[in-house]
């Protein structure tokens, strides 16, 4: 079993930890509808950077 030859101070400890914490997703504003999504992803209407590049089911065509 591997077993650390001296302590590690907290000091030691926090700098190594500091990049380990979850940050929040960056968000953005779709220009053409101004729904907000995640950044470099198509937002749930499906437009990316002000251009529809997916076709998406509309909410009231429940034929």
């Amino acid at each position: 079993m591997a077993v650390q030859k001296s302590r590690v101070t907290p000091s030691r400890k926090g700098m190594r930890q500091s990049h380990d914490r979850l940050k929040a997703p960056a968000i953005s504003t779709e220009s053409a509808t101004g729904e907000t999504h995640r950044r470099h992803h198509i937002s749930a209407d499906g437009y990316y950077r002000g251009k529809k590049v997916i076709e998406t089911p509309d909410a009231g065509d429940n034929d």
